[in-house]
């Protein structure tokens, strides 16, 4: 699991606090002007005109991604949640499609009828979009205000006083957003569309456990008690009194307005059902989750077979190394022995982080061998932040950013060790690091020539098609030597799977969340609070880990027709190359690259 800004968030974000009018009547009236100049103008020029202003009116409707890509000035604010806001963001969305479909494809250069189909699918899915109310299912315990805050706070820079400004104004925003954030969810309390109870039990706890009495004890305060010493310390006094008295008089009372309202009055208004199916359009809008996750057409019906087909191909291999190392009960034992035997868990949180990082050090030279390009961006290893490491998964991906000076992080949980066995840490690295989450996003950031929309192209069934494709070439890196690491590298294979099952299963079929507990459990090594975790994720994020899968399978397709046309001339490292190198791609138009890819080699 990683943690990305999507390419169509970036499409459908509201507008910030100040500027909601300006912005989207400045953005208009650039559309208006690229519409009118068809047919006076270069149409490429004229293309990458509208993905300029398309990209300028994106970084300031929304301060956050902005400070995440690092660009400049857009530090201080957050985006406007307001209703108002989120009704200008979508006709802003239907501007943008109306601009794009002014132009004739067939008289633009070939690179630019790429950029310009990826554009224009883009704002066509934004559009689509707008028939569900996703801005009133803004928060669970994966998503929303209780970790992208805390988090954006800790990405910001600090390195001169007027970035601490920046933190106490986006500090000083915070009540704002909160009161936002409630009159959304209050709204959605009221037409019904909420998400299912159950999995939101521990999101009233997520912000009480950022509610602090000594303001310099919250995460959220970290930057003020080390400051660069280009800083007088005089400053760094008066912003750190600053800073106390903005989280004392403004954070701290926002939060615990917050609390009360998710513990009192939302969460338990919250549905008992847990499938998208049972909101209103909740099939259509399931049909809608998939096209957008996987960037496939296939249906529920297909795609959970295929998940059917899966599971028993993987079970048979975890047969075999349950024979292999001698076991003598049925897999059933042998997924509680792996669930339960002390030799399999470490017994400390800096064990386990420094487990990790062992597998990184080893995974980083093997990568040679695989890619003939590697991106110049470095990746640490970091535990899970406390607050909210009951409540989300094994591990997950922040991606860096040159521009803003910061590397990517492998975020491990270390929250109930007894849970974290060591048998899957060298899939879990390979996926989030390298050559997995860390290896791509980079790459992308560092691409010369694409424009900015996609550089930060977050199509999940390729980028998540990636990182599981990247677990399996850890044979082919020196990895699973031992046969429990490889009986982890085929539990984690599974697991991916089986959300193909239990995904559709939910929300297409029908399936009580205790029917996917149980499907999960039969068939994966997994421990149970490892599997609650993941079920509860899938039910609040349908249509999301359906991505994994099915982009496996496909760039492992792809893989086997390249080896299969071009025998001798195929080489590996270009193969990886022409996937990674071009930013991330829907599925059908990465099959017809790499077609054109293995036409070129056969003509070299």
């Amino acid at each position: 699991m990683n943690r990305i800004i999507t390419l169509t968030v970036l499409f459908t974000v509201a507008t910030p606090l100040g500027q909601a009018d300006e912005n989207s009547d400045f953005y208009r009236k650039q559309c208006a002007e690229i519409i009118a100049a068809k047919g006076q103008a270069d149409e490429n020029g004229r293309l990458w005109r509208l993905f300029e202003a398309n990209w300028e009116y994106r970084m300031i409707a929304s301060p956050e991604a902005a400070t995440w890509r690092g660009y400049p000035g857009q530090n201080h604010r957050w985006s406007d949640l307001s209703i108002a806001a989120v009704a200008e963001a979508k006709t802003d969305a239907r501007q943008t499609l109306t601009a794009v479909r002014s132009f004739d494809r067939a008289n633009l250069s070939e690179d630019n009828r790429l950029n310009y189909d990826l554009f224009r699918r883009n704002a066509e899915m934004a559009v689509e979009r707008q028939q569900f109310p996703t801005e009133f299912l803004i928060l669970n315990q994966m998503d929303g205000l209780p970790r992208d805050v805390p988090s954006m706070i800790a990405m910001m820079p600090a390195s001169k006083a007027n970035d601490y400004e920046d933190i106490l104004a986006r500090l000083g925003g915070i009540p704002a957003l909160v009161d936002q954030t409630i009159v959304l969810l209050q709204e959605g309390l009221s037409r019904g569309i909420v998400p299912p109870r159950v999995p939101l039990r521990s999101l009233p706890d997520q912000v009480a456990g950022q509610v602090h009495i000594g303001p310099m004890t919250t995460p959220m305060l970290a930057k003020f008690k080390k400051f660069p010493a280009t800083i007088p310390v005089a400053e760094q006094a008066r912003l750190t009194e600053a800073a106390k008295a903005v989280y004392a008089d403004a954070v701290r009372p926002a939060l615990k307005r917050l609390h009360r309202f998710l513990r009192d009055e939302y969460v338990p208004n919250c549905r008992e059902t847990v499938g998208r199916s049972a909101l209103p359009n909740g099939r259509a809008w399931y049909d809608y989750q998939i096209k957008h996750y996987t960037t496939t057409t296939l249906s529920p019906d297909e795609i959970h077979n295929i998940g059917l087909r899966e599971v028993k191909r993987i079970r048979a291999e975890m047969e075999a190394i349950r024979e292999r190392v001698g076991f003598e009960g049925d897999l059933h034992d042998f997924f509680e022995f792996l669930r339960t035997d002390p030799q399999f868990y470490y017994e400390t949180a800096d064990e386990l982080l420094a487990g990790y990082r062992d597998i990184c050090k080893r995974a980083d030279p093997e990568l040679t061998k695989l890619f003939r390009k590697l991106p110049r961006q470095p990746y640490g290893v970091i535990p899970v932040p406390s607050y909210i490491e009951k409540s989300v998964t094994t591990a997950y991906y922040q991606p860096g950013s040159n521009d803003a000076g910061r590397a990517g992080f492998f975020f491990a949980n270390t929250y109930d060790l007894k849970s974290r066995p060591k048998w899957e840490m060298e899939a879990l690295a390979l996926h989030e690091a390298v050559p997995g989450h860390h290896l791509q996003l980079a790459i992308a950031d560092e691409i010369v020539g694409l424009p900015e929309f996609r550089k930060y192209g977050r199509y999940t069934g390729y980028v998540e098609g990636w990182g599981l494709y990247s677990e399996s070439l850890g044979e082919e890196m020196g990895f699973y030597t031992d046969p429990y690491s490889k009986f982890g590298q085929l539990t984690y294979e599974i697991w991916r799977a089986i959300r193909l099952v239990v995904d559709t299963g939910i929300h297409a079929k029908g399936w009580s969340r205790q029917r996917a507990i149980d499907f999960f459990k039969a068939n994966a090594g997994k421990t149970e609070h490892d599997i609650t975790v993941e079920v509860d994720r899938y039910i609040v994020w349908p249509g999301q880990a359906l991505a994994y899968k099915l982009g496996e399978l496909k760039l492992k397709a792809l893989r086997a027709r390249a080896t299969a046309k071009l025998g001798d001339k195929f080489d590996i490292r270009s193969f990886h190359d022409e996937i990674v190198w071009n930013g991330a791609l829907p599925l059908s138009i990465l099959d017809q690259r790499i077609n054109n890819w293995i036409a070129a080699e056969q003509a070299k």
